[in-house]
């Protein structure tokens, strides 16, 4: 049997093979890939009438290329070296795709919140990447550069802390760590401050399936039916309503016997085509509308394409052959509680798909709008959320060794993500630049 110091010696050697002020680091290699044209190769495969929808969201701000950026960063992430600890990563841990969502027994969470580019992989990427994002939406909100890297150092140090924390736990008690967001606001100092903090709370509470049918759905003929507004959300047609009724079986087999007893309870109104997210745009996504014990019991499911995650050509081969079974087991090996109607199957052409509520209590923060001080919070906020789905998944005794106990890991993903902020910039421009002179059409309407 390993013992705990067996695994912290792990952890120390992996220093040999990538020391942590290595991660400082940042040299584009002299054949890295043109960033327009990994995007334009992702999206071979997709919906060709939404693709001008994506490129037009990513060409908004820098901090939105980066979103949706993740297939460029990964391949920038593989060149450079890793430190061989493996966990389940998110595979896209920006600061938008942490949030607050319900666990099965009603309570308000923060944590990870997208996984469709989860899979295993070396730790210190979501931190990179995590980073990153911070080190982007500081410059997009105008903040001085020693702000933005104040902000990185705060995630990376809660990182760093929370996992030797959770090294020196049990495995039960790791496994039940979470974060309640009823929590969150004793951790927020200004009055003004807490109470962006409780709008947030409150929003997210309010967003449930009822809280959706009066917003994206109308009476028709004494019937509920999903509003047409295109090209953002589209009613179904005849082909697509079969083939979604075809696959619901297949879906509802993954689920446990007592969810399937109480999806059963449910039966189909409508469905729909729709857009979402940035990086996303384009992979076939559907919502169904259904309704349980009357008309005014309402459940929304959404069911999303999965592809390839984009870190699967620069990794070994996980476990997972399935993308939505490697979404969907991604996803509840990471969260602390995981939507109770989670599920995978494959749909028509062979193309795999997961479902899973499209609202239930989900809220995100308003990043554009923080402040430096704010930024930082959030920041330390993420980067705790981080650490503790990472030692769910990974060797959590071998990662609190190699990050030791000095800022030297700190220090060296903050100097990194300053200077990929940077290279995203440009990034940016060249899509802007690809626009301009009409080689990328982003003419679809903007929205989500």
């Amino acid at each position: 049997m390993t013992t705990p110091d067996d695994r912290a010696q792990q952890g120390k050697a992996a220093r040999k093979r990538a020391s942590r002020s290595s991660h400082g680091a940042w040299i584009p290699s002299a054949d890295r890939a043109d960033p327009v044209a990994v995007l334009e190769q992702q999206g071979a495969d997709r919906v060709q009438e939404l693709l001008p929808i994506r490129y037009a969201r990513m060409a908004a701000s820098p901090f939105a290329f980066l979103r949706g950026a993740a297939a460029v960063m990964a391949g920038d992430l593989a060149v450079q070296w890793n430190t061989g600890l493996t966990v389940q990563l998110c595979g896209d841990a920006h600061l938008l795709n942490f949030g607050l969502f319900a666990s099965p027994e009603r309570t308000l969470l923060f944590d990870l919140n997208d996984f469709d580019e989860t899979c295993p992989g070396p730790f210190e990427w979501d931190v990179k990447r995590l980073a990153a994002s911070i080190a982007v939406a500081s410059r997009d909100n105008g903040h001085p550069e020693n702000g933005g890297r104040d902000a990185c150092l705060a995630a990376v140090a809660a990182y760093r802390t929370s996992m030797r924390r959770l090294a020196g736990l049990g495995e039960l008690e790791v496994w039940y760590e979470r974060i309640d967001a009823h929590d969150l606001l004793s951790l927020v100092r200004s009055t003004r401050h807490r109470k962006r903090a409780a709008d947030t709370l409150d929003r997210a509470r309010r967003r449930t399936s009822l809280h959706a049918l009066g917003k994206l759905t109308e009476e028709v003929g004494g019937v509920r039916r999903i509003i047409h507004d295109p090209p953002l959300l589209e009613p179904a047609g005849a082909p697509d309503l079969a083939a979604v009724r075809k696959i619901f079986g297949d879906y509802r087999s993954t689920l446990s016997e007592e969810r399937r007893l109480l999806l059963d309870r449910y039966h189909f109104v409508d469905a729909a085509r729709k857009v979402v997210g940035v990086g996303s745009v384009g992979t076939r996504c559907f919502i169904v509308l259904l309704a349980g014990r009357d008309a005014d019991d309402p459940l929304f499911l959404q069911i999303k394409e999965a592809v390839r995650s984009v870190l699967e050509e620069h990794l070994p081969p996980g476990p997972y052959v399935h993308p939505g079974h490697r979404v969907v087991a991604g996803q509840r090996l990471l969260q602390a509680a995981s939507d109770i109607f989670l599920g995978w199957m494959t749909g028509p052409q062979g193309r795999a798909f997961y479902w899973r509520q499209l609202r239930d209590m989900k809220g995100s923060a308003d990043v554009e709008a923080m402040s430096a001080a704010e930024l930082r919070s959030y920041a330390r906020l993420c980067g705790t959320a981080l650490a503790r789905a990472h030692a769910r998944s990974g060797d959590r005794i071998a990662i609190a060794a190699y990050l030791g106990g000095s800022d030297t890991f700190d220090r060296a993903i903050a100097d990194f993500a300053l200077r990929y902020a940077a290279q995203n910039a440009q990034d940016h421009a060249a899509l802007t630049e690809a626009i301009a002179s009409g080689v990328v059409d982003a003419g679809g309407r903007d929205g989500d």
